[in-house]
């Protein structure tokens, strides 16, 4: 990331490679063979604590690129595998957390992404025989840091783009939840069902929650692990910029393809924001006092003064800047409501 400079980037998101997941194990590999042999002597402590230090050098430059009052969002599962026969969980979330902590982040609140399974043996172990069997991991962590003291917005401009950027009342009460329970992926991806499951990507709306959590319009958003492009994709949704990183050459060609897809996909996601706020509205409408503002751009009933400048920009077309550069244009008119 030696191309961005120092305290250049408002937010960064990402999912990196999973240590001890053994679909990751050859790219760990290929940046350090002490991981290579740690693993064939089974001696599963070193190599994850290998795997993690070739992370921690990520996490340095993370720390020079944010700003301050800048966040970091890290969505990561804890590892569960057998070597020699002994079975372990390797808790990636907390090594993670401990180096986060080391150079100097304020840890704020995790989220607990629950991501169910449907398998219909979900136990790890010997089955209904205690104490042998094991708790199945149905969830990942996203962590949550912040580079210093809150973020401040001193000029008027800079306070009426942080209003524009708000969220409803609605999706404040369920996004900054501590458990999110109703993401599923699937469908919420751009892109091939194949370099999804080669990549391990996270679904569309997790960097686009978290982007609209943490950030503003125009911000700069990074992803030191871009893979197909999700945090990519999400900011540009939202009105974001961003800037990713990918070490493996053959998703660049699925980056592309997804690209001509973004504008729709896009504003379909805008336009179902719309849509929910209507139905919340209609559902939960008792009288005046129930909603007693007005968003001055759409023109219906909001709960809070701070919902009134709400804007949302749909896209209005994505072009190729040169290189591996997209450069999205937006509407200055806000989004139908359909």
């Amino acid at each position: 990331m030696d191309a961005l400079k120092r305290q250049s980037a408002d937010l960064v998101i990402t999912s990196p490679p999973y240590p001890m997941i053994e679909m990751w194990d050859g790219l760990f590999v290929g940046q350090n063979s002490k991981i290579d042999r740690a693993l064939k002597n089974s001696d599963g402590r070193k190599a994850f604590e290998l795997m993690h230090r070739e992370l921690d050098a990520i996490w340095r430059e993370v720390w020079r690129i944010l700003k301050p009052g800048g966040i970091v969002c890290i969505n990561v599962g804890d590892a569960a595998r057998t070597l020699d026969g002994r079975f372990s969980l390797y808790p990636n979330h907390a090594r993670m957390l401990s180096q986060l902590l080391k150079l100097g982040f304020q840890c704020l609140p995790a989220i607990l992404w629950r991501k169910q399974t449907n398998a219909p043996n979900k136990f790890m172990g010997s089955g209904m025989l205690p104490p042998g069997a094991y708790v199945t991991l149905e969830h990942e962590y996203i962590l949550i840091l912040r580079k210093g003291s809150k973020r401040e917005f001193k000029t008027e401009t800079e306070r009426q783009n942080r209003r524009a950027s708000a969220f409803f009342w609605e999706e404040r009460n369920r996004w900054f939840s501590d458990v999110w329970m109703d993401i599923k992926g699937a469908a919420q991806h751009l892109g091939s069902r194949a370099a999804r499951r080669r990549s391990a990507a996270f679904p569309f709306e997790v960097p686009y929650r978290l982007i609209n959590m943490f950030s503003v319009k125009r911000d700069l958003v990074v992803d030191p692990f871009l893979g197909i492009g999700t945090t990519m994709w999400a900011a540009a949704a939202a009105a974001r910029n961003c800037v990713g990183y990918e070490i493996e050459n053959g998703l660049r060609t699925e980056i592309q393809a997804a690209a001509h897809q973004l504008v729709p996909f896009a504003n379909a996601r805008i336009n179902q924001r719309l849509a929910a706020h209507i139905n919340y509205l209609k559902q939960n409408k008792r009288g005046p006092a129930q909603f007693k503002y007005t968003n001055r751009h759409y023109h219906f009933p909001v709960k809070t003064r701070q919902e009134m400048e709400i804007c949302i920009n749909p896209l209005t077309s994505l072009l190729t800047a040169g290189g591996d550069a997209f450069e999205v244009t937006y509407s200055t008119e806000t989004a139908e409501l359909m």
